[in-house]
């Protein structure tokens, strides 16, 4: 393996477990009934979005490394609020918006949100990207297109986590993941990033983090950069060595 290569890839790792460290942080800030009770549209944040029993609160607690950051609802499609969670200050921020998709919700609230849902992605100013999850098993509903369209609409960058991904053998998740990128192609959605993702078994954290790490604009300083490299390297070349 080049050195070069060694020294892209562990300081990606570095970025990515550093942007994971600062998310960690994340506190409960606030939460809004609606879009227009939001607090002020300045700094930056990214939403979560998915069906309501795509596992979005697993996630986040699983990113956070906190066990009841976000709760779930013992009833998908219960839960309307939007929350908003502070990271580190009140200008970085992370928004669990509320599940959608559940047959129980009645049909006019169905519409109000999706009337919300598409204000907020379009003209949403400090809203920096959306995590979009989906259930590795049934990924991009309906709901899941039109949220996606919505965002291509506002310009605003998308990263689909497909969930529970622990559900399926390896080689099954592997193909669920091509599938779902040559579907994205197909509706002219190729921009959109994704990845396996697994709460139960932390597995997909590291990338989720360093996605967000960029959309919240981390850096790196020179000294964190020198010594995740020498790290990183040691580790590869242990690898080499086996």
């Amino acid at each position: 393996m080049s050195t070069q290569y060694k020294d892209v890839a562990a300081e990606h790792a570095a970025f990515n477990t550093k942007a994971r460290q600062r998310i960690q942080q994340t506190e409960f800030m606030t939460s809004a009934p609606t879009f227009r009770l939001c607090p002020p549209d300045e700094g930056l944040e990214v939403a979560f979005a998915g069906r309501s029993n795509a596992g979005k609160s697993s996630a986040i607690n699983a990113l956070t490394n906190q066990r009841q950051l976000a709760r779930s609802s013992k009833t998908p499609g219960r839960t309307q609020m939007i929350n908003f969670f502070s990271i580190g200050d009140t200008d970085t921020r992370l928004v669990d918006l509320p599940g959608y998709g559940y047959a129980a919700v009645p049909l006019e609230m169905k519409k109000e949100w999706q009337v919300e849902l598409e204000e907020y992605l379009v003209s949403r100013s400090s809203l920096a990207g959306l995590v979009l999850l989906t259930d590795i098993r049934h990924p991009l509903k309906f709901f899941d297109e039109q949220m996606l369209h919505w965002a291509k609409d506002g310009e605003l960058p998308v990263h689909i986590l497909l969930t529970k991904a622990d559900k399926l053998k390896y080689g099954a998740a592997k193909n669920a993941l091509l599938n779902t990128r040559q579907a994205l192609k197909k509706l002219g959605l190729s921009s959109c990033t994704i990845q396996l993702f697994s709460a139960l078994r932390k597995d997909g954290i590291d990338e989720l983090a360093g996605v967000m790490g960029k959309w919240y604009q981390y850096k790196l300083d020179g000294e964190q950069v020198a010594a995740a490299v020498e790290t990183v390297i040691e580790d590869f070349e242990g690898k080499d060595a086996e």
